[in-house]
């Protein structure tokens, strides 16, 4: 009983309270909107959601270390304009081979960032500023103001999006969707039981004790800058498979939503909390959110960043204000019944004797 109580963590309520607040908004635009609770629904907020999830999770692993990354965005838009061009150009490139070369490519914009900021010592937000602007103008420059069309690219990427996998009841789970729970997944293994994983929540709790301890703390934010951009590339993939077609401006926005998933679903922006399954709910929730608001009162671009904004700034709160004081009690509590517990082992250690 007592491990079982050690196992769960004031986090975890965030996750719960996530859940529960995404099926009471779904249940309210349920009572809105006509049709809502359909297949459709669900296939259009999958779909949807798949970028920015897997974006997400590179986030909170670069976030967990006390960093940023604003670049995601740029690197999104840059793989998916770079593959779609070579894909225009050579149609009979193998499906493994593109999208290995989108993540590749992704990550060597993310190693960029991470040598900048880990053996640099440059502050993050100001490398990443700079790489979203640089990898943005040398889009548009390279691209010569043409477009990635749909016409132009292998039929097996034009008919990617409404490849299912599975079933679930009348819902279908569609392949692009099921990539991102995949990541989800993988980096949620990474983050709880792997080695690299703990020592990222080390570095970010405590940059000073990591140090002392032996952690290779620049050599673990240089890799998690590298998996942030891979991901950003597997997502520009994902953003070229589900558009088809591709303009400089694509990914615009995406590292605002990013942030905004990560930060939502509990990655506390000063590092060392949270995790990728939290920023995988933060997506869904701001998803649900965004397209319900567009069918419900066709809300513009503009209105949509300013809830983004709000939604950051209501989780900064919360997390500031309520988690804090939570994270507070739960520790005294633990102190408690760790005390009660040495006590209790002392007592019976002098009654055997």
């Amino acid at each position: 009983m007592n491990a079982l109580r050690r196992r769960f963590q004031p986090e975890q309520i965030r996750e719960l309270v996530l859940i529960a607040l995404i099926f009471g908004i779904i249940l309210f635009f349920g009572t809105q909107i006509e049709n809502y609770f359909s297949p459709r629904t669900f296939t259009r907020i999958s779909t949807s959601v798949a970028v920015v999830a897997i974006v997400a999770v590179g986030q909170t692993l670069v976030i967990l270390t006390r960093n940023i990354d604003l670049s995601v965005g740029s690197i999104v838009g840059f793989t998916a304009y770079v593959v779609g061009t070579i894909l225009s150009r050579n149609n009979d490139i193998p499906p493994v081979m593109v999208v290995l070369l989108a993540v590749a490519m992704g990550a060597a914009m993310g190693a960029l960032n991470g040598l900048l900021v880990a053996y640099g010592r440059v502050p993050a937000i100001i490398v990443t500023l700079g790489t979203l602007a640089l990898y943005r103008t040398i889009l548009v420059e390279i691209s010569g103001a043409n477009s990635v069309l749909t016409n132009e690219l292998p039929r097996w990427l034009v008919n990617l999006p409404p490849v299912n996998v599975f079933h679930l009841g009348d819902l279908d789970i569609r392949l692009l969707f099921f990539i991102a729970l995949v990541v989800v997944v993988l980096f949620q293994f990474i983050a709880s039981y792997a080695a690299w994983g703990r020592r990222l929540y080390a570095i970010g709790s405590n940059p000073d004790a990591a140090r002392v301890a032996g952690f290779p703390a620049q050599r673990i934010v240089f890799t998690a800058f590298i998996l942030s951009g891979a991901l950003a590339g597997l997502a520009g993939f994902v953003f070229l498979a589900r558009f088809g077609n591709i303009t400089v401006v694509a990914g615009q926005g995406v590292e605002l939503q990013s942030v905004a998933a990560a930060v939502v679903g509990g990655v506390n922006i000063n590092g060392g909390l949270g995790s990728p399954f939290g920023a995988f709910l933060g997506a869904i929730l701001i998803d649900v959110i965004d397209n319900s608001l567009i069918r419900w009162l066709a809300i513009s671009e503009f209105w949509r960043d300013a809830l983004l904004g709000l939604l950051i700034l209501l989780a900064v709160a919360t997390d500031t204000v309520i988690m804090n004081r939570l994270r507070k009690a739960w520790s005294r509590h633990e102190l408690q019944i760790s005390g009660s517990e040495t006590s209790a082992e002392k007592g019976g250690a002098h009654h055997a004797a």
